[in-house]
């Protein structure tokens, strides 16, 4: 499993690059994306794929969301380079090749499983963005700041 953690991350740093994302982010992109495998690696024996994806894509939007908030940037720097190793791509590869093989069966299952893990994904991100900011002011780099205006608005 660790193997599989350290892969997920190089390549959710991997895909960072590929985005464009600054350097100074690749740390934190490559932190979120081991994360969120992690999570789904431990979730997936006790639970289905779909709900390990959808616990692992909570994990990650949230991480991507701590990440936007400490480093005052936007949240698709973490998050689109984060998600990646849970999107269903060999899913949906194999329903593909299940259909021009001619196994509609198999080719159904597997496109039905990389529909549910992309749903999955897409609630996730939904859950967390629901959130409201101050949730995550806590891992904010300008603490005497907040405290400031906290001080402000009661004083």
């Amino acid at each position: 499993m660790v193997t599989q953690v350290l892969a997920a991350a190089l390549g959710t740093v991997a895909f960072a690059l590929l985005f464009g994302v600054p350097r100074k982010y690749y740390p934190y992109c490559g932190l979120i994306g081991g994360a969120g495998w992690l999570m789904y690696c431990l979730l997936e024996p006790v639970l289905n794929a779909a709900e390990a994806t959808f616990f692992a894509s909570v994990l990650v939007i949230f991480l991507s969301r701590m990440g936007a908030v400490r480093e005052k940037c936007p949240v698709t720097i973490f998050l689109i380079s984060g998600i990646i190793p849970l999107v269903p791509g060999a899913g949906i590869y194999w329903s593909a090749f299940y259909m021009v093989t001619d196994q509609l069966t198999e080719a159904g299952e597997a496109g039905f499983a990389a529909v549910k893990a992309a749903v999955a994904i897409v609630l996730g991100i939904v859950c967390v963005f629901e959130l409201p900011q101050g949730v995550f002011n806590f891992v904010r780099r300008d603490r005497k700041e907040l405290r400031a205006q906290k001080s402000r608005k009661n004083g």
